[in-house]
């Protein structure tokens, strides 16, 4: 019998953000929301995604703060959203929810701190969160 020698990971911290937390939020308070969460080492995991505008707003902010806080390195973050090949009136469908609702919930956004995080990886059947050692 081989044995295999398994190198432990030190701990992390992954947190559910349902969107309904950050709906009534405007854009600056959902960025401040998300980024107290990053730097306090945490992996994200929020229900929806971000307007465009945002997730641009988000990576520019922490561009900016790598030269100043202290071992931030920036983040990682991707969004996976779901059935992309379903009929016209399925995503009709869901499209008129996620107008209703004010955003997109059949998709997931991961973002970590990239001290954590090395690269989120994601096809069709899994994701693969690639940690930093």
């Amino acid at each position: 019998m081989v044995k295999k020698k398994v190198k432990k990971i030190k701990g992390f911290t992954m947190q559910f953000l349902p969107y309904s937390e950050i709906r009534d939020l405007n854009s600056d308070e959902r960025i401040k929301k998300i980024l107290e969460i990053i730097l306090g080492n945490k992996i994200l995991i929020l229900q929806g995604k971000l307007k465009s505008e945002e997730e641009t707003r988000l990576i520019g902010d922490t561009m900016a703060m790598i030269r100043h806080i202290k071992n931030f390195k920036g983040i990682e973050l991707a969004v996976i959203s779901g059935n992309e090949s379903e009929g016209f009136f399925e995503n009709f469908k869901k499209n008129l929810v996620n107008i209703i609702s004010g955003g997109d919930l059949g998709a997931i956004t991961i973002i970590g701190p990239a001290t954590i995080v090395k690269e989120i990886k994601r096809n069709p059947k899994k994701i693969e969160l690639l940690l930093n050692r």
